[in-house]
C-alpha cells in the first residue's frame, strides 16, 4: 500500500513546486497580444483544400513555401486539382527522359536533384508574385521564363471576374479563394514551365 502513495507524492511534487522553482511562459511586465487576422494564410487554405493536396505536397517540400504561411509575402497561386495533376503523363517530379533510357545511369543523389529542380520549376510556374493581380494580358510567374497568359471567354456581368476568363490556352479557373496573404485560384489543368513537357 505504500508504494501508491508514493507514486502519488511524485505526480503532485511539481504541482507543488515553490514560484521561484516554475518557469513563468510569459514576460510578467509584457502584454500579451496574439496575433489574429480574419483570413487564413495561403499554406491554411491549401492544408484544407483536399482537392490541392497533391500540389500542395510538392510545394511543401521546396524553399518557396514559407511564403505561403507570411503575412507579408503576397502571392497569387493557380493550383491544379489532383484529378489534373494525375492526368499528367509525366509527373512533376520526373524527367523528360526516364533514367537509365539513353542508357547513362546516374546516382541516387543526382536523380533527387534532378527531382526537386523539376518540382521547384513546376511549382515556381504556377505562383504569380503579389496579390491581387488582373486577370488579363500575362503575368510573370516565380519561374523566370514562364508567364500565364489569359483570355477572356465570357463578359457575363454577373460572373465574377475569374469565371470570365481561361489561362494557358483552355485552364478553367474552378473557384477563388482570397488568403491574409494573397489569393488561391483552382484550376482544372497544369501550367507547364517553358522548355518542358509534361503532357
Amino acid at each position: 500500500m505504500q508504494l501508491p502513495y508514493f507514486l502519488l507524492s511524485l505526480l503532485l511534487t511539481p504541482v507543488l513546486a515553490s514560484q521561484s522553482e516554475q518557469i513563468p511562459m510569459a514576460i510578467p511586465n509584457e502584454d500579451y497580444v496574439p496575433q489574429v487576422s480574419s483570413k487564413p494564410s495561403l499554406a491554411d487554405l491549401l492544408t484544407i483544400e483536399s482537392s490541392a493536396s497533391i500540389f500542395y505536397s510538392y510545394a511543401r517540400e521546396l524553399e518557396l513555401s514559407r511564403g505561403l504561411s507570411q503575412r507579408d509575402m503576397k502571392m497569387t497561386l493557380f493550383v491544379p486539382t489532383n484529378k489534373a495533376v494525375m492526368a499528367l503523363a509525366r509527373k512533376p517530379h520526373q524527367d523528360s527522359k526516364p533514367s537509365g533510357e539513353d542508357g547513362i545511369e546516374i546516382s541516387e543523389q543526382e536523380y533527387e536533384r534532378n527531382s526537386k529542380s523539376n518540382v521547384e520549376r513546376w511549382v515556381s510556374a504556377h505562383i504569380v508574385p503579389g496579390a491581387p493581380i488582373p486577370l488579363t494580358g500575362t503575368q510573370q510567374t516565380l519561374y523566370p521564363s514562364k508567364y500565364i497568359s489569359f483570355k477572356p471567354v465570357s463578359s457575363k456581368i454577373k460572373n465574377p471576374e475569374w469565371n470570365q476568363v481561361t489561362l494557358e490556352s483552355g485552364i478553367h479557373i474552378l473557384s477563388k479563394k482570397e488568403a491574409s496573404n494573397g489569393d488561391l485560384y483552382i484550376i482544372d489543368g497544369t501550367i507547364i514551365p517553358d522548355g518542358t513537357e509534361l503532357d
